[in-house]
């Protein structure tokens, strides 16, 4: 994980369903609060699903993946 790409690495939720191919939301506790981003996906996940955050593609743009813990 970089210190360049804080988001990187954890866990998020979705806020607003992501669809393949198709933006959402999802919320990240980072910072000692929490911030937005937009989020994509290979899989369809719904609201309040549980995501890790793989990659960032831009400032306010990650990609995640289902989160089973």
């Amino acid at each position: 994980m970089s210190t360049d790409e804080p988001v990187l690495g954890k866990l998020a939720t979705v806020t607003h369903p992501i669809t393949p191919g198709r933006p959402g939301e999802v919320i990240v506790h980072i910072r000692g609060g929490t911030e937005t981003y937009i989020a994509y996906s290979d899989v369809e996940l719904p609201r309040q699903a549980e995501v890790l955050v793989i990659a960032v593609r831009s400032a306010r743009t990650v990609e995640v993946t289902p989160f089973i813990g």
